[in-house]
């Protein structure tokens, strides 16, 4: 067993889930659990292990419907903390890896002993793999609290966290549906120190059919509820209000459109 582990919440992304893994390097020492949301389009299981080129043990969990990703991936936490790994990295079915992703977060951690969860930059492309913006992130822990209230400021299958801070924060919370992560990023800067790399460590998929489109409305309204609950008046967090409610008015092409011209 290793010393970490990656969770890779699927639901009817085969080929996106293959690609994933294939793009994780030979010299990684990196265990994987695959949680199934009750998919329609199942995966071959012998295709993931042989996908995948890493040291280390690749699991599956099924659950028996389609619950959502916040389940899935509190059902892939409870995995992990019942095996007692020591870091956890996360990853979405699609999503590439750079070389040595993991030795460099897992590096970081070890060399940062305050910091409790660490991610990186990231290059955001189509499906066909092309550079639509790469985005950067902040570095240090004061400008990421500040900024949280903008937008997450650590992209969720960029990161890496010690779960020993799962027995102060529990896992992730599932009454904000499609923001489970902003809620979870919320949780973890209230209680700890936290940081970026800066370096683009995954290539992320733009996918028209991903949560963030599909449930884009949802997730808006519910990035507006979490920035009430940890409002105070200044700012970033009048600012980041205001942008939340701006983000669930305007329609998703414009907003891309938007964000490749200024990344750009």
């Amino acid at each position: 067993m290793n010393k970490v582990i990656l969770l890779i919440p699927h639901y009817n992304n085969p080929n996106g889930l293959y690609k994933s893994l294939k793009s994780i390097g030979i010299d990684e020492f990196l265990d994987i659990i695959v949680v199934d949301d009750g998919s329609t389009i199942k995966f071959d299981e012998s295709k993931v292990t042989s996908s995948y080129l890493g040291k280390g043990v690749v699991s599956f969990k099924y659950l028996k419907e389609n619950k959502g990703i916040e389940i899935a991936l509190n059902q892939g936490l409870e995995f992990i903390l019942s095996k007692k790994y020591k870091l956890t990295a996360r990853l979405d079915c699609g999503d590439i890896c750079v070389k040595d992703r993991f030795k460099i977060q897992e590096k970081f951690l070890e060399l940062n002993n305050e910091v409790a969860l660490v991610g990186s930059n990231v290059d955001f492309v189509n499906l066909n793999g092309d550079l639509v913006y790469t985005l950067k992130v902040p570095e240090k822990d004061k400008l990421i609290r500040k900024k949280m209230f903008i937008n997450a400021m650590h992209i969720h299958p960029t990161i890496m966290f010690k779960n020993n801070i799962l027995e102060i924060i529990g896992l992730y919370p599932i009454e904000y549906k499609a923001a489970e992560d902003y809620a979870f990023f919320f949780s973890v800067t209230n209680n700890f120190k936290v940081a970026n790399i800066n370096k683009v460590l995954v290539k992320c998929e733009l996918n028209p059919k991903g949560i963030s489109t599909l449930l884009r409305k949802i997730q808006a309204k519910n990035r507006v509820v979490l920035i009430l609950k940890n409002f105070y008046f200044g700012f970033y967090p009048i600012y980041g209000l205001l942008r939340s409610c701006l983000l669930y008015i305007l329609p998703l092409s414009l907003l891309i459109k938007l964000k490749s011209l200024i990344k750009n």
